[in-house]
């Protein structure tokens, strides 16, 4: 019986065999190298050859067959044949490769954009030539962005102060210094733009998600490396060094930055001789581990240490105009010793619980220990300049208009510890997303205010405007005591806890053939402020916010974007201190109500891509915090007596003007008023009316390694501030307009398209070298008003305070 099952079961595989033949061969290239994964093929049999370019199929025997060899990358090639025999055959066709002209496709991803935000390439903000390079040195050439102080990293959005712009690195906020008065202080950024992989700008309409601030949000990605690389940059001005690997088959990812600066090539250009050699140091890492595909730790870490060592000598000012000139003379007797040590750590746990859930874990400290310790005498000389071309003291002061002297002194220190712990998670389904998350931080400061400063005129001692006391001399002697202008004794010991939330709804669609984006959240803060021992006080605040874009199915690349919302900024240390060092810890969040319409065109002129953006801005500002500018110090009424209100437009054209290298063009224009406690609309301190900046690059056509950077920033001016204790209303006189232009020229010697492969430049990635020329014009910018009084006149003068004339710096990089 299996002798009869065993027949059966063989009978038609050998009436098959005798039916078929087995065709083997190797298909190779032009170059005889065998092609793996090329597919064979007729009827429906078909096979692949292997990584030999060796193959095998069974063909039909005494009937003709078309067999087709095919590959992706290889022109097709048809063979027809007749196996007249059961024998093996062999046949080994030679492919050519595909010369195909394919058509270009462009795919961009519209996300970004349609929320508002701005994409700047990191790669710029390192080249880019200013004298604070970095990250924020590239802002300032937005429309929209201003500020008057090459020295200082701070920046004014559409009206907003220093303290109403978020940053973020990698999803932490980060903080600057208290008791920084001036940019020449002020030193480097928190942001490392050697470590930096993604930067992305919102000058206003941002997302919920974002924290509660007025004005705009800077979101900053730290790269996770794969390779190790180590990067130096070194020169007049100072140096840094990266080093970035990745280790354990790229599950450890480590990137380190130490940079170190020294301004004092900066300050020998100001007008004031001094002996000063402020340095600035700091040393940060991000360090990733990913245990598996769905869960990773990480770790950002950031050490800061300023030294600002400052004695003056002397100063020499002339202002004025050219029919009546001034000349300001001072002599300094005395220093000024500041200190700021920064700490901040941040550990974050990433989990994916699927592809559609995931959560954010982040626990954050930052501690900010500063002094702030001087003692400066001054006497100065106001007097008339001699304009007769014929006299013999042409040129010279010939007439004192004014003379006196002042001291000022501080003993102020501030500790300042901020704790934080945030869960933050997204789930999505298709094109629809929802963002989520809530926050708990703790803020702890602790500062004393030691400050105080006399006045002298003439021999006697001015009092405060303030301090209503008889005084007759010289024909009656005043035997009060002698009163400071301007005395500050304060303790302060602030806890602030906030807890914040938020929910975000996302969702991509189409309406017809036009492609939408849209997005709206919620935002809740409720804050506790506990101040010197007084009863605490709480306050809570809800902040809707919207965004909707448009990009319709037309010929021209068109998208359209609105969004706003009410924006509210708790208050914090800074503004519960009124001018006093007084604490009012019943101070109001400031509230706006925020329109933004704006528009992106993307086109090709010159046969090369470009982009227009446009946007329409308004603000309505209540419950105001009013305040006053002195270089980078903000000091605050903390009152919430004004409303105020800033509208704009800004406009930006960005492309390659020069082939292969982008550039830009911004032009903005801002009109921001505020009105204190009902006395009528005057200027903000940031009303900064018209601005204009140009980014261009450029290279040589016969010698396209050499490269020029040309960064021009024009600004109208500002409000030029007000004396101490005086009426603002009664000081509304503008500093000169801004006008800075930055030039640097390099040459590649190595970089990713330049490689050597023997020598000793074949052990380098990247290598340049070139020359900075600041401020190239040597245009006199003015940052603040020095105030002088006239005994005879009574008036109070402004003089203005310079900021850098002309600075040539060399500087070199490298990677390898």
């Amino acid at each position: 019986m299996k002798k009869i099952f065993l027949l059966l079961f063989f009978l038609p595989l050998c009436a098959f065999a005798q039916k078929t033949s087995i065709l083997k061969g190797t298909v190779k290239n032009k170059n005889k190298q065998p092609i793996e994964n090329v597919s064979i093929k007729f009827g429906k049999t078909g096979t692949v050859t292997d990584k030999k370019g060796n193959y095998s199929i069974r063909i039909p025997y005494k009937k003709e067959i078309t067999i087709k060899f095919s590959h992706i990358s290889f022109r097709t090639f048809e063979y027809t044949l007749t196996a007249k025999s059961r024998t093996t055959l062999r046949f080994s066709p030679t492919l050519f490769l595909k010369t195909e002209k394919l058509e270009e496709i462009v795919v961009k991803d519209r996300k970004k954009e349609a929320q508002g935000f701005l994409n700047i390439d990191p790669l710029k903000a390192k080249t880019i030539i200013g004298a604070n390079a970095g990250i924020e040195n590239i802002l300032m050439t937005l429309p929209g962005v201003n500020n008057n102080n090459e020295l200082s990293t701070q920046y004014n959005v559409r009206g907003g102060n220093f303290d109403e712009n978020l940053v973020y690195v990698n999803g932490i906020e980060v903080y600057r210094p208290f008791l920084i008065r001036s940019g020449q202080q002020e030193g480097l950024s928190f942001i490392n733009p050697n470590m930096v992989q993604n930067i992305n700008f919102s000058a206003g309409g941002f997302q919920a998600k974002y924290g509660d601030k007025l004005s705009s949000v800077l979101d900053i990605t730290y790269r996770k490396p794969k390779e190790i690389s180590t990067s130096l940059e070194a020169s007049l001005l100072g140096g840094s060094v990266t080093f970035e690997g990745g280790f354990l088959n790229n599950k450890l990812k480590i990137i380190t930055g130490a940079r170190y600066r020294d301004n004092s090539l900066f300050v020998n250009s100001k007008q004031i001789e001094t002996n000063f050699r402020p340095t600035f140091t700091d040393l940060q890492s991000f360090i990733t581990y990913n245990f598996t595909n769905n869960f990773s730790l990480s770790y950002l870490s950031n050490f800061s240490l300023n030294n600002y060592n400052y004695q003056p000598f002397s100063r020499k000012t002339r202002f004025g105009t050219v029919a009546d000139p001034l000349e300001l003379i001072v002599f300094y007797d005395g220093k000024e010793e500041n200190n700021y040590l920064t700490l901040f750590n941040a550990v974050s746990a990433d989990y994916k619980v699927n592809d559609n859930l995931s959560f954010k874990t982040t626990i954050s400290s930052y501690n900010t220990q500063e002094e702030e310790y001087y003692d400066i005498a001054a006497s100065y000389n106001l007097g008339e300049v001699d304009t007769n071309i014929g006299s013999e003291s042409f040129g010279e002061v010939d007439f004192t208009q004014g003379i006196g002297s002042q001291l000022n002194h501080a003993r102020n220190d501030l500790d300042a510890l901020i704790n934080n712990v945030q869960i933050r998670g997204s789930y999505k389904v298709d094109k629809k997303k929802i963002d989520f998350g809530v926050k708990y931080q703790n803020e702890d400061i602790r500062e004393r205010i030691r400050e105080w400063e006399i006045i002298d005129s003439l021999g006697f001692s001015v009092r405060p405007p303030n301090q209503l006391v008889n005084n007759n001399q010289p024909y009656e002697p005043f035997e009060g005591p002698i009163t400071p202008f301007q005395n500050i004794r304060e303790d302060n010991h602030v806890v602030i806890n906030r807890f914040t939330g938020f929910v975000q709804y996302n969702e991509r669609l189409y309406m017809g053939n036009n492609e939408v984006w849209y997005n709206f959240g919620l935002r809740a803060h409720n804050w506790t402020v506990s101040a010197n021992g007084q009863k605490s006080s709480n306050q809570i605040i809800l902040s809707p916010r919207a965004q909707f874009a448009l990009k319709p199915n037309w010929q021209q690349d068109m998208l359209f974007r609105f969004s706003g919302g009410w924006y509210k900024q708790p208050p914090s240390y800074r503004e519960l201190k009124n001018f006093n060092g007084k604490i009012n810890k019943d101070v109001k969040a400031q509230s706006s109500l925020h329109l933004v319409a704006g528009m992106d065109y993307s086109f090709n002129l010159w046969e090369r891509p470009f982009k227009l953006t446009t946007e329409l801005y308004y603000k309505d500002l209540t419950n105001v915090n009013a305040y006053s500018i002195d270089n980078v110090r903000i000091r605050y009424r903390a009152d919430n007596l004004t409303t105020a209100y800033a509208q704009g437009f800004d406009l930006r054209l960005n492309g390659e003007f020069v082939p292969g290298s982008e550039s830009w063009v911004s032009l903005g224009y801002l009109k921001t008023e505020e009105n204190i406690d009902n006395k009528g609309d005057i200027s903000r301190p940031s009303d900064q009316r018209l601005k204009f900046g140009i980014l261009f690059q450029d290279y040589v056509p016969n010698l396209p390694n050499l490269k020029a950077y040309l960064n021009l920033v024009y600004n109208t001016g500002v409000p030029g501030g007000a004396p101490s204790y005086s009426d603002v209303y009664s000081f509304q006189k503008r500093l000169r307009d801004y006008k800075r232009a930055d030039l640097g020229v390099s040459y590649v010697f190595a970089d990713a398209n330049k490689q050597y492969k023997t020598g000793w430049m074949s052990k380098f990635k990247e290598l340049t070298a070139g020359l900075e020329l600041f401020n190239m014009f040597d245009i006199q910018n003015a940052i603040t008003n020095t105030w002088v009084r006239d005994v005879y006149s009574k008036n109070q003068f402004g003089i203005p305070n310079f900021m850098t004339g002309r600075v040539l710096n060399f500087k070199v990089s490298m990677q390898f």
